[in-house]
């Protein structure tokens, strides 16, 4: 009779199974068609449109360039300068070894069916934490230096390098690279 009770219970665990898997399956089909959408540019992005200034900064900015020489379109004050972490590139070696890495610790996990999903799993997983891996170890710090040109616009420069500017200089942007003036 005990043995009557129990079986409905083990039927139910083994069917429940089943659902979970294509509730994780539908989802992992969404998620990728959504950044399939997103790569290819069919998702909307969000954009911020230019701010109306006030008649005060439009008075500010009509006095700053009379202080400033008329004749000198590429010279302007320096607004701030920030250090911007930035990705590097990869060359595919973190992605190999990751997904190897991961494709031999999954093989060890389950038996069938299962081991062969732990063995896919693990070398998607590797394959993307090796990347990211990658990414990390080459990345670099740039230089992000915003300049408020005389006429009230701003232009952004980068540099790999520490600038010899601090904020307030008066410089001059010449093909993308900053000198300092007087």
């Amino acid at each position: 009779m005990q043995a009557a009770l129990l079986r409905p219970k083990a039927a139910h665990r083994r069917g429940l199974l089943y659902p979970l898997l294509i509730i994780a399956a539908i989802s992992v089909i969404i998620f990728s068609a959504m950044g399939a959408a997103a790569l290819a540019g069919w998702l909307p992005r969000a954009e911020s449109a230019p701010q109306k200034q006030s008649n005060a900064q439009n008075l500010q900015r009509v006095a700053d360039s009379r202080d400033a020489p008329a004749t000198c379109r590429e010279c302007g004050v320096v607004a701030s300068i920030a250090p911007v972490e930035v990705k590097g590139k990869t060359n595919g070696v973190g992605m190999i070894a990751g997904g190897v890495a991961g494709a031999l610790v999954g093989n060890q996990i389950g038996r069938g069916n299962g081991n062969a999903l732990a063995t896919v799993g693990g070398a998607a997983g590797g394959a993307f934490a090796g990347n990211e891996v990658e990414k990390h170890v080459k990345k670099s710090v740039r230089y992000k230096i915003k300049v408020r040109m005389n006429d009230g616009t701003y232009r952004t420069t980068y540099q790999k390098t520490a600038p010899r500017l601090a904020v307030g200089d008066k410089v001059r942007i010449n093909n993308g690279h900053l000198s300092r003036i007087g």
